[in-house]
């Protein structure tokens, strides 16, 4: 989960945001719709990668453990 997922996940939304203009401006409602599903998988994909970094940075190692003595 690192540099390279977080730019395939950037590229592949913003492949889905090009494809999504392209079919606004051309009347195409396929590429429109195929756009935006490109868009917002991408997006989710980013906030997936987003919460697992962040879960990771808070985690102390010591759930679970009790109080030390």
């Amino acid at each position: 989960m690192g540099v390279f997922d977080r730019a395939k996940a950037r590229v592949q939304e913003l492949f889905g945001r090009a494809e999504e203009v392209y079919g606004q401006a051309h009347g195409d409602p396929a590429a429109t719709v195929a756009g935006e599903a490109n868009r917002l998988e991408a997006e989710a994909e980013e906030a997936e990668l987003e919460h697992q970094e962040h879960r990771r940075r808070d985690d102390d190692g010591l759930a679970g453990q009790g109080a030390a003595r």
